[in-house]
């Protein structure tokens, strides 16, 4: 429901986008809240999102001086802490509100990540914080990692998960459907934080996204539940 103050928006409606309809919804949604979006992802993950970030680095597990591309790199905290690794990180992302927004001082470029302005196997590794769900189509998104990925390089992707445990995932649906909103709403822009709740229906299964992830060329690809399966964090290895 929205107000005459807050005009209907395609991410903000019962019926989710799909195909070019959401590749533009997102980008328009993101545009939108990149000025407070540091901002909201703290104070509605109580900071957890920092030890989600630095547990996917840490599982990326590459050698200090690799070229690791973040993709949906919005402000840049992903890029951040791979340069405290000692990585050299590139930024994509689609908004380029988010990359005006980036703090990081990373090279930076905008771009549709399912078609990277790449070589083949031009990088180390490739991380990914929280977009998967806002991909237009994720298999192309995993066969295009596999192509530009050197072999014996590695990916860690993270994403909102559905935990396992039925108490955990009872509070986290309270607090993700009801009151995640009221902070967006409060802090940033009301529909956008009506949609990511919703957004969380994008992903396939855990084991499926694994053996998509397989099937494109990632063949030790595994799945970690964070957080009691509050967050969900993918690695692999390119063969």
């Amino acid at each position: 429901m929205t107000t005459d103050a807050e005009p209907a928006r395609s991410w903000d409606r019962d019926t989710l986008p799909e195909g070019e309809e959401k590749v533009v919804a997102v980008r328009q949604m993101f545009d939108a809240i990149a000025p407070r979006y540091d901002l909201v992802n703290r104070v509605m993950t109580f900071r957890l999102d920092t030890r989600w970030r630095k547990r996917a680095i840490r599982l990326l597990a590459l050698a200090p001086g690799s070229t690791v591309i973040d993709l949906a790199a919005g402000t840049g905290d992903l890029c951040v802490d791979l340069r405290t690794a000692g990585h050299h990180p590139l930024a994509f992302d689609l908004s380029f509100g988010m990359l005006a927004a980036d703090r990081s001082g990373s090279p930076r470029a905008q771009a549709d990540i399912l078609r990277l302005p790449l070589p083949d196997a031009s990088v180390d590794g490739a991380t990914c914080g929280f977009a998967l769900r806002n991909l237009a189509d994720l298999g192309a998104f995993f066969a295009e990692l596999a192509r530009v990925v050197r072999p014996g390089g590695r990916i860690a992707l993270l994403d909102v998960g559905i935990p396992h445990n039925p108490v955990i995932r009872w509070g986290n649906n309270i607090y993700f459907g009801k009151v995640v909103p009221k902070i967006g709403a409060l802090l940033s822009d009301g529909a956008a934080y009506r949609y990511l709740p919703k957004s969380v229906s994008y992903l396939p299964p855990r084991e499926e996204m694994v053996a998509m992830l397989r099937t494109a060329g990632f063949r030790d690809a595994e799945h970690h539940q964070l957080s009691g399966g509050l967050t969900q964090l993918m690695v692999g290895t390119r063969d």
